[in-house]
């Protein structure tokens, strides 16, 4: 479905979908499937980070013997091979490093803009019980830091485990020349420094993830919630609940911080523990086996001081450890959104087929005279709640415009989006050229039809990249003809930069009604036959409003669109082709303005009171 890119259109627990609760190991391994990893790319970053720390190990050990060695004041040249070394190693540790953190965070941030990609283009292409029981903040916190928690795991989980592993092997065999009962102990201590604290920073982690994972995105959407609609939280009087609801999600983090806390006091004493086991067991089996002869004393040096270094490797397993939980969790949410948004295979990033006769990807070609989307008996509401409308008939096609009128509430902007596929309808039949819309987002009905919503999004960009929101192809002479056709061209002609003038985020730098007239504009310049407008008078004067409306309903019209409008107004509803009038969750009447006029008392009543205020000015 071709859409005006929309802020939320209803707010809803995040979180709600059960899968988003369980952190599945299997989701962290599908995310990570879904990352498209260079396997090539992944053994030189192990390599590189392996050959890093190499060289401080082989630094800590050649310093060690260099040490112990000048001691004993050999000849300069018996040293020179031995400080030519440290150097190598001491450049060669700062050179590899930095190179590995090239390689391993090249091979993350791809991964990211792989999966953000799928994740947008899943969206785009699924149906859009996803995006319907999500609040804003949410949304962008599943597409944003989700997903950059899932490309973290490569270079703060997976590499770190997949380098101490190689580093530790090769430090334990080198260990194991010089003094094998040093070697042993310097295993076993690695094991309890590689193994025993990842898995308490690990409990420590799923301690504080589980506690804390709702209360971070209810934070987050909170917040967002209360930057982007300050002003009408203000106007309800719903600023402090809100605030209290923000310190709530902050407390919960802050229960669930202390909630892992122990455990993670735990992890961080048993590798500095480790260390100095290691180191003791060195001194503790070496001194003797000096004093017999067995071990020279500079080779002492070698074996105490190496284990030192050897634990940098390890020194960052707890916090791989943290960062998988972490992973986890965000790839449990992630997926979640992905697979909500229909079948969708995780392993080659694809969608699945649907099944036959429910997609319209098979459906046959669009008659020459345009898309035709038909409801018969259609049931619209929210999902989990009660319909707002039952029994709904209507016919769309290019050449005919449609007016949808009724009291606030009388779920028409639920209509509307039932229609557009942003809904899923609760019964009846929404068919598109015959072919029943069972999964909206497919290429044929983004092609035929395009919806703009009162709470669109309008970008922090330029006026005319706004607009080509809807086609990327749109000229200056478009875009400009097309702002006049709305009623925006003398507010163009005072913008300093006219259409390279930036607008703020989300519109906030112009009033509604120019916020509004810039969306309407947007949906006209879209290549879609079928347009689908909700409350584009809102925020206007009634004579601009009037026009508006009769622009959408009489000019579009004749374009060759086919238009459906839902509107407060009335005055402008005689370039209607039909009117159809909603209240208490049904259609109670439908005809032209004028039969409504001449059979309809209320919508009569409703007209004379409108046209009064507009002569009045009340």
């Amino acid at each position: 479905m071709t859409t005006a890119p929309s802020a939320g259109v209803a707010p809803a627990d995040p979180g709600a979908n059960p899968q988003c609760s369980q952190a599945r190991h299997g989701n962290l391994r599908r995310a990570v499937r879904l990352l498209d990893i260079d396997p090539r790319r992944t053994a030189l970053a192990v390599l590189l980070g392996t050959l890093a720390l190499g060289c401080a190990v082989a630094l800590a050990a050649v310093s060690a013997w260099l040490i112990a060695r000048a001691s004993q004041m050999p000849p300069v040249l018996a040293l020179s091979v031995a400080t030519v070394a440290v150097r190598a190693f001491g450049i060669g540790r700062g050179v590899l490093r930095y190179t590995e953190r090239l390689v391993s965070h090249d091979l993350a941030l791809r991964g990211m803009a792989t999966l953000r990609t799928t994740v947008y283009e899943r969206l785009a292409a699924g149906t859009t019980g996803a995006l319907v029981t999500l609040r804003r903040g949410d949304l962008l916190t599943r597409v944003g830091a989700d997903v950059d928690a899932v490309g973290d795991v490569v270079v703060r989980g997976l590499l770190p485990a997949a380098v101490a592993t190689t580093l530790g092997t090769g430090t334990v065999a080198a260990m194991a020349a010089f003094w094998p009962p040093a070697a042993a102990a310097l295993a076993l201590a690695l094991l309890a420094a590689g193994l025993l604290a990842p898995s308490l920073a690990a409990r420590a982690a799923r301690t504080t993830e589980a506690q804390a994972a709702s209360a971070r995105s209810d934070m987050t959407a909170t917040a967002l919630g209360l930057l982007d609609d300050a002003g009408p939280l203000t106007v309800s009087g719903r600023v402090a609940r809100e605030l209290d609801s923000l310190r709530a999600a902050d407390a919960g983090i802050a229960r669930a911080t202390d909630a892992g806390a122990r455990a993670a006091a735990f992890a961080a004493a048993v590798g500095p523990l480790a260390t100095g086991l290691a180191v003791l067991a060195a001194l503790v089996t070496g001194v003797p086996a000096v004093r017999s002869g067995q071990l020279a004393p500079v080779e002492l040096a070698v074996i105490v001081l190496t284990p030192l270094a050897a634990f940098e490797a390890t020194s960052l397993l707890p916090a791989a450890a943290v960062q998988v939980q972490r992973s986890r969790a965000a790839a449990a949410r992630v997926l979640a959104l992905l697979d909500d948004a229909g079948p969708f295979d995780t392993t080659t990033g694809s969608a699945q087929p649907a099944q036959p006769g429910t997609s319209l990807a098979s459906a046959p070609a669009a008659p020459v005279d345009g898309p035709r989307l038909v409801a018969s008996g259609l049931v619209c509401g929210w999902p989990g709640r009660a319909p707002v409308l039952d029994g709904l008939d209507l016919d769309v096609r290019p050449g005919r415009s449609v007016a949808v009128v009724g009291a606030s509430g009388a779920g028409k902007t639920t209509t509307l989006l039932t229609l557009a596929g942003l809904l899923p309808r609760v019964g009846g039949r929404l068919t598109l050229d015959g072919t029943d819309v069972a999964e909206p987002g497919s290429d044929d009905l983004a092609r035929g039809v395009v919806v703009t919503t009162e709470d669109a999004h309008v970008f922090g960009t330029t006026v005319l990249e706004n607009l080509r929101v809807a086609r990327g192809d749109v000229s200056v002479e478009e875009a400009r003809q097309v702002l006049t056709t709305v009623g925006l061209g003398p507010w163009l002609e005072l913008l300093p930069d006219g259409l390279d003038t930036l607008l703020g985020p989300d519109a906030r730098t112009v009033s509604g009604g120019e916020r509004r007239r810039l969306l309407l504009a947007r949906a006209l310049l879209a290549p879609a036959r079928l347009l689908l407008v909700d409350e584009p008078a809102e925020h206007l004067d009634p004579q601009a409003a009037d026009a508006l409306v009769r622009v959408l309903l009489a000019d579009t019209r004749a374009e060759g669109r086919g238009v459906v409008v839902v509107t407060h107004r009335l005055s402008a509803l005689d370039a209607a082709d039909e009117v159809v009038l909603l209240e208490g969750g049904r259609v109670t009447a439908r005809g032209t303005h004028a039969h409504l006029l001449a059979t309809v008392e209320d919508y009569r009543e409703a007209h004379d009171r409108e046209q009064t205020t507009a002569r009045t000015g009340a």
